[in-house]
């Protein structure tokens, strides 16, 4: 807005015979342009000088965090409560920077460049309303699905608003919420390939030889996620010992089996996923070569 009226001034030296200098004299169209470069900014200040009264308790986002604070306490309290949770490393973010979508412990927020969406757990439905398919993502070349998610609060004073995401972090955002997603009759909701890979990665690891542990060792958490002990051990079990690519593992069980499919997807050509279920990948831990026939379940 001050460029416009800098413009204006520029304007008034550098095409003098205009008479910018002199409203009055200028052309209509001059002088609406005048007339915004100056009402604009006055708009814009006299806003948020309102919004600034009483500690900017009239702000619309100061309005709508005031609907969420206790009754001996402000929206400030609850800004300061989000703050926490916004920069703990476990909450969900997704989105491009024009429309961030964030999902703390407590809170479900959308962030526009003009405007921030909260609302609050234990209050919200959210339902899949729509998915739609594209051939190509920007980021690979495999296909991706888009889903829109309505977030509805019990509150009246709360209006709904629509979130999207890539269906390939709808689990995460599920583990991330307290309360299920429910889905409208007609969408249906793709699985990534990462989640198909796991599911085909878990069901082939419970076929192959199980691994006895020695009584003399006592299981430790999964150095993966620490959330569950771990429950696999690689033992090379393709082939004879000294025969073909893979290699012999001697590193003690500590992995839980969830964590080592998530390695085995990792070390993998996004590009190629026909090629997934043969390959060979290092050990995370000794770098030893192993297939999916010598992941071994523990017993």
């Amino acid at each position: 807005m001050r460029v416009n009226g800098g413009y204006y001034m520029g304007m008034c030296f550098a095409a003098s015979e205009k008479q910018l200098y002199s409203p009055g004299q200028a052309s209509e169209a001059w002088q609406l342009f005048l007339l915004l470069a100056v009402t604009l900014p006055l708009v814009s200040c006299t806003l948020i000088y309102y919004w600034s009264w009483d500690k900017w308790t009239r702000h619309p986002l100061a309005q709508t965090l005031a609907l969420y604070a206790l009754p001996q306490s402000g929206w400030q309290a609850v800004a300061s409560s989000i703050n926490t949770e916004f920069r703990r490393i476990d909450k969900f973010a997704t989105g491009a920077p024009g429309a961030r979508v964030i999902v703390t412990d407590t809170w479900v927020m959308k962030v526009t460049t003009y405007r921030v969406r909260v609302a609050q757990q234990q209050d919200v439905h959210l339902t899949v309303t729509e998915s739609r398919q594209h051939d190509l993502s920007p980021d690979s070349n495999l296909p991706v699905q888009l889903l829109t998610i309505r977030v509805a609060s019990t509150s009246p004073a709360m209006q709904p608003f629509d979130i999207r995401l890539n269906s390939a972090e709808y689990g995460e955002l599920c583990e991330k919420l307290h309360a299920p997603i429910r889905s409208a009759a007609n969408v249906v909701i793709r699985q990534s390939l990462g989640d198909l890979f796991l599911e085909t990665f878990a069901s082939l690891v419970e076929v192959n030889p199980a691994y006895s542990v020695p009584s003399n060792q006592e299981l430790e958490a999964c150095i993966g996620c620490m959330q569950t002990r771990a429950s696999v051990k690689l033992v090379k079990t393709c082939q004879e010992p000294a025969v073909g690519e893979c290699q012999q593992c001697y590193c003690r069980p500590m992995w839980c089996l969830t964590c080592m499919g998530k390695w085995f997807a990792s070390r993998q050509d996004p590009q190629r996923p026909d090629t997934w279920l043969a390959s060979r990948v290092p050990c995370p831990t000794c770098r030893a070569r192993f297939c999916i026939l010598d992941v071994c379940c523990i017993r």
